[in-house]
């Protein structure tokens, strides 16, 4: 983005706020000071003029998504005035078709997912990426000696499909396993039953999820509870097909609208903030997720926390910017691995509004990079509670 471009959306959104200021001075003028009961949430004519938009989440209410909901909680979306919904999602959600269906105006979802659905025509961009980092792993048994990729040709490998199994599909294929031949692929529930059972030689898991359910789970032979010391953790970024995670999206045509555009920039604005919130207040963050989704125990959702904020700082662009050469190693490994068939364009990302929000936030005195931030020690509960 030019220096130009910045400075023209920024004079853009400057006439924005000065032409809203201008109103809500007329509005109160005529309706003349708060009456009784009306101080605390506003006026019903202040909550009308709030833009409503919803967000869809990739899976269900958990700190994967935490920087939402402390942007709710917090009033940073009102104090942008926006009224966000936050929609969960699950199993049989697909975030792009929610918002290509004109259900939501944001979606959060995996880059190479974007890439696939632009490949057949869904006109959705990025704008910003959160996770600057992958958290997708497959794990196995320290005592089944298949520490290496390459040692699963021929074994049951558990998986979540429906577009989660890109990454490793494009591991195996990288290291000369043909997923559809060589490997014997197992549809993995959303939990870690099947590996922790042995029905699987192998299985996906979440560095903030299923990683730790597998932790929480008591050792028969030993009576402690599971540790790394008992499994190999084969990390899709170490094995060079680590495709970036969460981001957030919108259709192209919503975001054509100058308002539209202006919505978008508060909406980062106020998100990055939330995150920021929950790097600098890890507890009362995990309060707000466990108010609004108490389905996981509060120790696997401290810990799902802790490995969040892992993969988004610290971050030297500034939280949401989209590193290039992340961007294109993600669309490399999309085209290679024959998730895509044609070369991403250059417009399946947009920054610009993201580049909006850290300037904002920065002469805020806001810290967008958490270059400083260590993460805290997590210890693993019995069953997560």
């Amino acid at each position: 983005m030019t220096d130009e471009g910045t400075k023209g959306e920024g004079m853009k959104r400057t006439w924005l706020w000065l032409a809203v200021a201008a109103l809500l001075v007329l509005v109160g003028a005529g309706c003349g000071g708060d009456e009784e009961g009306t101080g605390g949430g506003g006026t019903g004519t202040e909550a009308a003029q709030m833009d409503k938009v919803t967000l869809q989440l990739k899976w269900v209410t958990q700190a994967q998504f935490a920087g939402y909901y402390a942007a709710a909680e917090q009033g940073y979306y009102a104090d942008e005035g926006l009224d966000v919904t936050i929609k969960p999602g699950g199993p049989d959600i697909v975030p792009e078709q929610v918002v290509l269906g004109d259900q939501a105006e944001f979606g959060i979802d995996w880059l190479d997912n974007l890439l696939a659905t632009r490949d057949q025509g869904g006109d959705i961009v990025n704008i910003a990426q959160v996770f600057a980092r992958s958290g997708m792993t497959e794990v196995t048994w320290k005592d089944s000696g298949l520490d290496q990729i390459t040692a699963l040709k021929g074994k049951k490998v558990g998986v979540w499909l429906g577009g989660n199994e890109h990454k490793l599909f494009a591991a195996l294929t990288k290291n000369g396993i043909d997923p559809q031949k060589d490997v014997e692929v197992v549809a993995q529930p959303f939990d870690m039953n099947l590996f922790l059972n042995r029905e699987v030689d192998a299985a996906a898991a979440m560095t903030y999820n299923e990683l730790a359910q597998v932790l929480e789970q008591e050792n028969p032979d030993t009576g402690d509870l599971y540790s790394l010391d008992d499994l190999n953790v084969m990390k899709m970024s170490d094995l060079g097909t680590g495709a970036l995670e969460d981001g957030v999206f919108v259709r192209s045509d919503w975001l054509s609208d100058e308002k539209n555009k202006d919505i978008a920039g508060r909406f980062l604005k106020a998100s990055f903030k939330g995150w920021v919130f929950c790097r600098d207040n890890p507890e009362e963050c995990l309060q707000i997720v466990l108010d609004n989704g108490p389905t996981l125990g509060e120790g696997h959702q401290r810990w799902q926390l802790n490995e969040i904020n892992k993969l988004i700082w610290p971050n030297d662009g500034g939280i949401g910017i989209m590193n290039p050469d992340d961007f294109a190693n993600t669309a490399k490994i999309a085209l290679d691995y024959k998730i895509i068939k044609a070369a991403a364009s250059d417009d399946t990302y947009d920054d610009t509004y993201a580049q909006l929000a850290v300037q904002d936030l920065k002469e805020e005195g806001v810290d967008v990079n958490g270059a400083s931030w260590q993460a805290p020690t997590v210890e693993v509960t019995p069953g997560g509670e």
